[in-house]
C-alpha cells in the first residue's frame, strides 16, 4: 500500500532533499506541500525564486522538476485529511508547536531536534536501534492518534552507525570526537555568511556538542519496560564548521572494555546492518559501513556520495592506548543532508512500515 505523504518545511534544503528522495519512492507519494505562511499560496517554484530570478533549489533536480508546480500549504493551517504520515523538516523552534499538532492525528518522522530527549520518544537509526522503535506506543499517552519519531543531529549520525558494531563487539566506554562540518548542515537560514567561513574555520557550533553527547548515548542505550536506558560510555564532542558543501568529517577516538585489534574492527563494521537493505528499505545502503584501507581515506569529495550518499564512510583505523589500553583511532565520512537528513527519515518510515507502526 503506498502512503500519502506531507513534506512540511518543503522549501529548505532539507525539505527539497525530502522532495528529490520522495520522486519515485515505491511506498510514498508526496500529497502535500507545507512551509512559512511567507510561501503558502505560492508553488514552489515562485516560493524558491531568488532576487534575481535565480532558483534556490539545491538538491537533485528530479524533486523541483516532479514537485515545482505543487502549492505550498501555511504549516500552521495544514489539514491531514488525505495525509497518512508527515516528513517535517522545520526549525526546531517551529517544530515543537507544529509537529505536536500533526502528532495528535498522524505520525510524524522529523529531522528537527524538538523532541528528541523526551523520554518516550525514540530517536532512531534502524541499523543501530530499531527496536526503540516500539517505544512510540507510549506517546499514545500523550492522546495521540500518532506519534513524533526525530531522527538523530546530522553530526551523530555518522558517529553512531560508525559505534554501533564497536560497542556491540568490544563495549564502548570513551569517546573523543572532532568534527569538520559541512555548511549546508546550517541550512540558508540563518546560515553561515560566505565571509565567515571562506577561509577560515569555525570552531564552534551552537548546542551541536552537547547533541552529540546526549544523542549517542541514547542511540546505543538499551529497550526494555517501556522506557530507553542510555549507554553509560562517556562522549567529548569538539564541532566545527568548514569550507566545505555537503559531508561531515570527524576524526574519532574510543575506548572498549576489552581487547579490539583493527582486523576485528573492520569485521565488525563489515557485517553491520545486513538485515537492513535496499531489499525491504529501498533508502537503505547496500553497505552501512564502507570501510577504506589507504592512508589519504575518507574524502568528502570522493566519498559522501558513495551509495547515494548514505553509507558512512570510515578509514584510518589504527590501535590507540590514549584513552585506555583498548583502543582505536578512525576517521569518517558521512553525508549530512542524505543519510543525516531527508533520505535518513524517510529510511526510518521505512523501517516503521516494515515492523507495522506505519
Amino acid at each position: 500500500m503506498t502512503l500519502r505523504c506531507a513534506v512540511v518545511g518543503a522549501t529548505g534544503i532539507a525539505g527539497q532533499q525530502f522532495l528529490a528522495a520522495l520522486a519515485d519512492h515505491p511506498h510514498f507519494r508526496v500529497t502535500k506541500l507545507a512551509a512559512s505562511a511567507r510561501s503558502a499560496g505560492k508553488t514552489l517554484a515562485e516560493a524558491l525564486a531568488g532576487p534575481s530570478g535565480q532558483t534556490q533549489w539545491y538538491a537533485d533536480p528530479i524533486g523541483f522538476e516532479r514537485f515545482g508546480g505543487a502549492p505550498i500549504e501555511d504549516a500552521a493551517q495544514l489539514g491531514l485529511e488525505d495525509v497518512d504520515l508527515v516528513f517535517s523538516a522545520v526549525e526546531t523552534d517551529a517544530a515543537r508547536e507544529l509537529e505536536s499538532r500533526y502528532a495528535a492525528r498522524r505520525p510524524v518522522v522529523s529531522t528537527a531536534s524538538a523532541f528528541r530527549y523526551e523520554e518516550d520518544v525514540p530517536v532512531l537509526i534502524p541499523a543501530v536501534n530499531g527496536e526503540h522503535a516500539e517505544l512510540v506506543r507510549a506517546q499514545a499517552r500523550r492522546g495521540w492518534n500518532g506519534y513524533v519519531v526525530p531522527i538523530p543531529n546530522c553530526t551523530t549520525t555518522g558517529l553512531a552507525i560508525a559505534l554501533a558494531p564497536l560497542h556491540r563487539a568490544f563495549g564502548l566506554e570513551r569517546v573523543v570526537m572532532t568534527s569538520m562540518q559541512a555548511v549546508s548542515g546550517a541550512g540558508r537560514t540563518p546560515g553561515v555568511p560566505t565571509l565567515d567561513v571562506v577561509d577560515n574555520i569555525l570552531p564552534f557550533i551552537p548546542k551541536e556538542e552537547e547533541k552529540v553527547a546526549r544523542e549517542t548515548r541514547k542511540l546505543l542505550g538499551t529497550y526494555g519496560e517501556g522506557r530507553i536506558e542510555p549507554c553509560p560510555v562517556k562522549v567529548s564532542a569538539t564541532c566545527t564548521r568548514v569550507a566545505v558543501l555537503e559531508g561531515h568529517t570527524e576524526s574519532v577516538v574510543a575506548s572498549f572494555a576489552r581487547p579490539a585489534s583493527v582486523e576485528a574492527i573492520h569485521d565488525a563494521w563489515s557485517r553491520f546492518g545486513e538485515d537492513i537493505g535496499p531489499g525491504t528499505h529501498p533508502s537503505a545502503p547496500r553497505r552501512w559501513i564502507t570501510i577504506h584501507t589507504a592512508s589519504d581515506r575518507p574524502q568528502v569529495r570522493l566519498d559522501r556520495d558513495t551509495d547515494r550518499g548514505m553509507t558512512t564512510s570510515v578509514g584510518r583505523a589504527r590501535s590507540d592506548d590514549l584513552l585506555g589500553p583498548h583502543g582505536v583511532r578512525f576517521v569518517l565520512v558521512s553525508h549530512n543532508t542524505k543519510m543525516g537528513a531527508a533520505t535518513g527519515a524517510i529510511l526510518v518510515a521505512e523501517d516503521l512500515r516494515v515492523r507495522g507502526l506505519l
